[in-house]
């Protein structure tokens, strides 16, 4: 599966946790009137600064998560608190995603507000979490300002000391002043190229290298609403299991049981858009059932260029954690063989058994290797094979909120190069007359188009085969190959390329 990944670098969670753990022995027995999801939040923001987590509390265990999650705030804040019901979990869910996609706009605001850039630079990363929650609920939720003031200044008391709920409450309050006269301060839109790109960084809370590119590559206005789409909350995708004899009519009827608002994708006959309603779906067990599983129409569409038939035998050479592996095998009507490669073992234990729970387990099987060492080695020729390349994930970001913080220009070299060598790889395995798709969850065309056009000067004797026929005329470039587009087709942004070895 393309992973967005993030490439080596420097983190601090160590740091960061002595600092919590010092914190945290001399804080005082909390107000009950306290908040649970405000603390929660204010731990897990630092959790996914300082450590690396991923901004997202909807998994497997449901409720299970919110356990973990009590567990480490009270490691962190030195108390435990109550645990979240399931209306909680969500808020929390929307209160953290929220404030680290508006994490530049947010600093701005607080920098300003504190009226001295040592003050903002050097404030301490628990209080610094907590203000940009209550200015997240201020300024983009529009919660009464009064509850919100007043929780987070307890919280700051609580969690830290009474000094520091002082001045949680005079940065809040001058705050709400400003957003009742109107007068949040915005950077203006004026200067060069390099000037307008920091202003709709701060704006549209997206890093400034991102920006250029975008303005690069689609210019201002798309640039503008693409950022607009990387800020909204995003919608998924349930996709029926036809291996367990379960039709979209089917699904449609279990949701509309558990009451979830959802409409029927305009592309793909497996699968149904759902907006808001997620938890209900993970708490009825239709997932742990395996009766459907979470993934965006744009894979499954990718899935559509593979184009499984009975009878092949498939590789997805970087496989895990498995959704377009599990999907072409359910399309196999349990005829031929996907051979699921990837180098982490303990994520291809997870696929097996997911495998298992589809019913599909009879037509895959699991390699866990490194593709170019597998693929040097390899005598034995497929009729297809899949790469869903590592690549930035910059088509995920309405999913993925915090990636945008964690990728770095530098990380786009790197993954061309990996890339390079992996298109090399994939190439290796291919019958005369196979096969090979390259795919990324990116929109970026120097990880697209320019990877394929690099790789068919390296290779002549493969040949681009159009997209045409196996996916909606819309979804096709004038080259041939698949790429959906998050502002035109509100999915996931993904492209795929299906490339014909002749020899």
């Amino acid at each position: 599966m393309a992973q967005a990944v993030s490439l080596p670098r420097i983190l601090v969670s160590t740091d960061a946790s002595k600092a919590l753990s010092k914190q945290a022995a001399s804080t005082r027995k909390p107000r009950t009137s306290i908040s649970t999801k405000k603390r929660v939040s204010a731990v897990r923001l630092m959790r996914i600064q300082f450590g690396g987590a991923f901004a997202d509390l909807l998994n497997k265990k449901g409720k299970g998560s919110g356990d973990n999650e009590m567990g480490y705030v009270e490691r962190t804040l030195g108390f435990r608190t109550k645990d979240l019901d399931d209306r909680d979990l969500r808020l929390v869910t929307d209160i953290v995603g929220g404030t680290i996609r508006w994490r530049r706009y947010l600093d701005h605001l607080i920098c300003l507000l504190c009226h001295d850039e040592k003050t903002f630079s050097s404030m301490e990363p628990l209080l610094l979490q907590i203000l940009r929650i209550g200015f997240y609920e201020i300024v983009k939720l529009d919660m009464p300002p009064y509850a919100v003031v007043d929780e987070n200044v307890r919280l700051a008391k609580v969690a830290l000391r009474p000094g520091a709920g002082n001045l949680v409450n005079g940065i809040l309050r001058k705050l709400v002043l400003l957003k009742d006269n109107n007068s949040l301060p915005l950077p203006k839109l004026e200067g060069n190229d390099r000037a307008q790109a920091r202003a709709l960084a701060t704006i549209y809370s997206h890093p400034v290298w991102m920006v250029r590119r975008w303005t690069k590559y689609l210019g201002q206005e798309e640039a503008i609403k693409l950022m607009v789409w990387n800020n909204s909350d995003p919608s998924f995708s349930l996709r029926a299991n036809s291996r367990k004899g379960v039709t979209r009519a089917d699904l449609v009827m279990q949701l509309n049981l558990l009451k979830v608002p959802h409409e029927l994708s305009l592309h793909l006959d497996e699968f149904i858009r759902v907006k808001t309603g997620l938890q209900n779906v993970i708490q009825a067990g239709l997932l742990k059932e395996g009766l459907c599983a979470v993934q965006d129409e744009s894979a499954g569409l990718v899935v559509a260029v593979v184009d499984p038939q009975p009878g092949q035998s498939i590789v997805d050479c970087c496989a895990a954690p498995g959704g377009k592996t599990l999907y072409m095998a359910s399309r196999l009507s349990g005829q031929g063989l996907v051979y699921a490669i990837d180098i982490n073992k303990g994520r291809l234990r997870i696929l097996n058994e997911t495998a298992k729970l589809h019913q599909v387990n009879s037509v895959i099987r699991t390699i866990h290797a490194d593709l170019r060492t597998f693929a040097d080695n390899s005598t034995v020729k497929y009729d297809k094979v899949l790469l869903d390349a590592p690549c930035s994930g910059l088509g995920v970001l309405s999913k993925r909120a915090d990636l945008r913080w964690n990728r770095r220009l530098e990380d786009m070299e790197e993954l061309k190069i990996l890339q390079d060598e992996l298109l090399d790889a994939a190439s290796l395995l291919v019958k005369p007359g196979g096969v090979l798709v390259y795919s990324t969850c990116s929109i970026d065309p120097e990880e697209n188009e320019e990877r394929v056009e690099a790789f068919l000067l390296r290779h002549p004797e493969f040949s681009i085969d159009p997209a045409d026929g196996l996916v909606p005329s819309d979804f096709v470039t004038k080259h041939g190959f698949f790429s959906s587009d998050p502002v035109k087709h509100s999915l996931d942004g993904a492209f795929a390329a299906r490339l014909v070895r002749a020899f």
